[in-house]
């Protein structure tokens, strides 16, 4: 029964419903941009399919075309959006370790778990990171 739903088709036959290829700097793509193209215009590609797409390195890396004109407007940052973005990024740049600085960059955590000055003790610039707040002991 599993045999009877097996279709066989020629990938390279023209009539396959194939999306076009395009090779690295060689299509011809007035109304057609990538993901980061249309970011880069304040477009997103709006639940849009692609329509085409452009190899390059042999077709081991490749990108999705999207027509321009059917692209949708960014949306815009919601407060609540900064939130949890602010959240996972504080996540990655503060420190687990017994100084707990929050740097202006990603941290190894996964190699290191820690950053460099608590790992090993290499001193870090005191423009790549904000102190973490004072805690006070006071009673009242």
């Amino acid at each position: 029964m599993a045999d009877q739903d097996l279709v066989d088709a020629d990938p390279h036959a023209p009539d396959n419903g194939a999306l076009p290829v395009f090779r690295w700097k060689q299509a011809g793509r007035d109304n057609l941009a990538t993901r980061r193209q249309l970011r880069q215009m304040g477009l997103r590609p709006g639940g849009q399919e692609p329509v085409a797409r452009i190899e390059c390195r042999g077709g081991r890396r490749f990108a999705w075309l999207y027509r321009i004109d059917l692209a949708k407007p960014k949306l815009p940052m919601t407060l609540a959006k900064e939130a949890a973005l602010d959240r996972a990024m504080a996540k990655r740049q503060t420190c687990p370790g017994p100084c707990g600085r929050r740097y202006t960059h990603c941290l190894p955590l996964k190699t290191l778990g820690s950053c460099l000055e608590c790992f090993d003790g290499t001193p870090a610039d005191p423009a790549s990171y904000i102190a973490p707040s004072a805690k006070h002991l006071l009673a009242a």
